[in-house]
């Protein structure tokens, strides 16, 4: 490499090889971030204290520019907290129950569900959703519980995580770290999650359709008594009514899954956990799909999904047509919080119109809490990150505010292809197997920041457009750490719903998914 990188340059890089190893080995990158963010700083600066203040200016810069995302998963999170009291959120799902009648049916009707579901509210409501109401339909039109748990990983943790198109959490993180639009960047996204998630389900279908059983209620009885071998509770040891959720639906609150792993993706293998629901097969409780269910909780199934069709109606029309004017990133993604607020509020009243101003404020907290257990994580390690981007370097490093900041990664891209001819396919490879490798530590989007820095420093020199490299390493974070390719992510807690081996659910998900990253990369460097 060139003679001008400094000491600092070779201490962020050291700082990132480190956090791959350690995403690599599995462990949390919280430490390493955070130690080789006061090592860079304090080698540039030649100040401790400038190091020392680093730590925390680099999470605050962090938390200036992500905190949007926090507020929308709060909301969001809090209005299905409200509609779940009601048990509103099951009967948005029910009315499929009647088309899901044999192997493809079932097949089909499960990923559109899981995706729709995981699009609009993420997958970790939508495993525990699916999971209760439309798996054990599925195993009786005769597909197995492999088959269920490949389609409900690859449909939610994968093609609707890995865009994240409503909620815009993904491309924000991708889009800041690599200084471009997030429209661009969600755009390119959802295309490249549709080739990708299109051509992994094509292959499950074809391979697994050999494995499928004609309709009967005998495959249901069979799949019921492979509780106990997967952790799924028994008669025996059913707890009490305490153990049943608010909804008295015959769920109970048991197996843990990292926090936001797969739902936000923003937690890894080490962090919190946030518990799932947990399918209890007990005669004695009634199914949650036939409970009886009051005249509200009817209409706010109703009510909430046309709330939300109608604002994708409203953007689609003012993306492509004069009707209306057109929704930027931000305003796009606070409508969305905004509809979700309203939502939380009409929910809470219709319960509850005595402690409706209580209930509403412990929603929201509940959502805040949920937040940022979900992504706080990635505060720190997108500190690390930022501080090699020449646009937030300087507010790190406490540098006045007319002063240019380092730009540490940019400078050390440079360098490096100053020795190589820079090719669009070698450079959009090698972002996806970094964000592959990001991806290993069983978090979808901690590796966001450093993908989305490398495609702002290597696209111009490759000729190929940021936005598109960027997406191309949001595919490799979420669709490995998300939930379809390690068994340490939150893949655990579908396999847990499908009640099969997690490890073999990981590996009959590595070729449909790497088949469709590799053609989906493709297609992105030909075509965008």
């Amino acid at each position: 490499m060139d003679t001008h990188l400094s000491a600092a340059h070779w201490i962020y890089l050291a700082g990132i090889v480190i956090i791959l190893v350690t995403m690599a080995l599995r462990k949390n990158i919280v430490v390493p971030a955070v130690i080789a963010t006061l090592l860079t700083a304090w080698v540039f600066s030649g100040s401790i204290v400038t190091g020392l203040a680093s730590i925390f200016n680099a999470s605050l810069v962090a938390a200036h520019e992500l905190f949007n995302i926090f507020l929308i998963i709060a909301f969001v999170t809090a209005m299905l907290g409200a509609l779940r009291e009601m048990g509103a959120d099951r009967l948005m799902v029910t009315p499929f129950r009647r088309v899901m009648r044999a192997g493809t049916s079932s097949f089909v009707i499960l990923a559109i569900v899981t995706y729709v579901i995981s699009l609009f509210f993420w997958p970790t409501p939508a495993v525990p959703l699916v999971g209760a109401v439309l798996i054990p339909v599925a195993i009786r039109a005769g597909l197995s519980p492999l088959s269920v748990g490949m389609v409900i990983a690859i449909a939610g943790q994968g093609m609707a995580l890995s865009s994240d198109y409503i909620i815009k959490v993904a491309p924000g993180i991708s889009a800041t770290a690599a200084g471009v639009d997030t429209d661009s960047v969600a755009d390119k996204a959802m295309v490249l999650s549709l080739i990708v998630g299109l051509v992994a389900l094509a292959i499950t279908y074809l391979t697994q359709r050999r494995t499928w059983q004609k309709p009967s209620p005998d495959l249901l009885v069979a799949w019921e008594n492979k509780a106990d071998k997967f952790g799924v509770p028994t008669k025996e040891d059913r707890p009490g009514p305490d153990g049943v959720d608010g909804t008295g639906a015959g769920l109970r609150i048991d197996a843990p899954v990292p926090a936001g792993g797969g739902g936000g993706g923003g937690a890894d293998a080490n962090a919190p956990i946030a518990p799932i629901a947990t399918i209890v097969l007990d005669d004695a409780v009634p199914d949650p799909v036939d409970a009886p269910k009051s005249l509200s909780a009817k209409v706010f199934a109703v009510m909430v999904p046309l709330a939300y069709l109608s604002f994708i109606v409203y953007l689609l029309l003012g993306k492509f047509t004069s009707l209306v004017p057109p929704l930027k990133g931000g305003d796009a993604a606070g409508i969305v919080g905004g509809i979700a607020a309203m939502l939380l509020f009409a929910a809470c009243l219709t319960t509850d119109k005595r402690t409706f101003l209580e209930s509403s404020s412990t929603h929201i907290v509940d959502g805040l809490v949920f937040a940022f257990k979900a992504m706080g994580i990635v505060l720190p390690i997108a500190g690390f990150f930022f501080i090699g981007n020449g646009d937030f370097s300087a507010r790190i490093l406490g540098m006045s505010e007319d002063a240019t900041g380092p730009a540490l990664l940019f400078d050390l891209i440079n360098a490096a292809l100053s020795h190589v001819a820079p090719n669009a396919f070698i450079v959009a490879f090698t972002v996806l197997f970094v964000g592959v490798i990001a991806g290993l530590e069983g978090s979808g989007f901690s590796g966001l920041p450093l993908t989305g820095s490398l495609a702002g420093a290597l696209g111009d020199a490759a000729g190929m457009d940021p936005a598109t490299l960027a997406a191309i390493g949001q595919m490799g974070n979420i669709w490995s750490g998300g939930g379809t390719l390690v068994a340490w992510s939150s893949l655990v807690a579908v396999a847990g719903f499908a009640r099969v081996p997690v490890l073999t659910l990981a590996r009959k998900c590595f070729l449909p998914v790497m088949a469709g990253l590799v053609l989906s990369t493709v297609f992105a460097i030909l075509v965008f």
